[in-house]
């Protein structure tokens, strides 16, 4: 077995352009608190319920994504990508990624390949993972990406259209 000790890898969004603060609760996640099996690959592979509210003045979509910063790799992984939510959108059901989604909005492909939610995964034996759960508050209509990208183009996309960021974020350990 390969030894993945390492430090902690920083919290990303601090080292990101600062943009407005706005809240989000979730019925499913509770902040910096171990994931429910929900949440978990091998388990219910679902994504949780997220509300939202007192966003940015101009807010015209949103992105909601899941990514750990904890994964070894130099990159972390991405676990959700949703864009293009409609400006009016204020909560997603828990388990929204594999449903119906509101018209415009769309996934791109997570780091698992495939396009929607995939749970929690951190190897077995690793360190506390961390799943960031984050509504970004877009600027603009639509993130002028395509399904096809990647979730990397879409962080790059957001870097220039983020008005306000809602953060929410559990933890999970095999």
């Amino acid at each position: 077995m390969v030894d993945l000790t390492r430090p902690q890898t920083p919290d990303p969004y601090p080292l990101l352009p600062a943009v407005a603060a706005f809240d989000v609760t979730s019925n499913d996640v509770v902040d910096g608190r171990p994931l429910d099996d929900a949440q978990v690959a091998d388990k219910g592979d679902t994504s949780p319920h997220l509300r939202w509210s007192n966003v940015p003045d101009g807010t015209k979509s949103f992105t909601v994504t899941c990514f750990d910063p904890d994964a070894p790799t130099p990159s972390g992984f991405w676990h959700w990508v949703l864009v293009d939510l409609p400006a009016d959108t204020r909560e997603l059901p828990t388990g929204a990624a594999s449903g119906t989604l509101p018209e415009g909005a769309f996934h791109v492909r997570n780091d698992g390949g495939r396009a929607g939610f995939l749970g929690a995964a951190p190897p077995q034996g690793d360190q506390p993972h961390r799943y960031f759960f984050v509504v970004h508050a877009v600027g603009e209509d639509s993130l002028g990406i395509d399904a096809d990208a990647t979730p990397a183009a879409a962080s790059f996309a957001l870097a220039f259209t983020t008005l306000g960021r809602a953060i929410v974020h559990g933890t999970y350990r095999h």
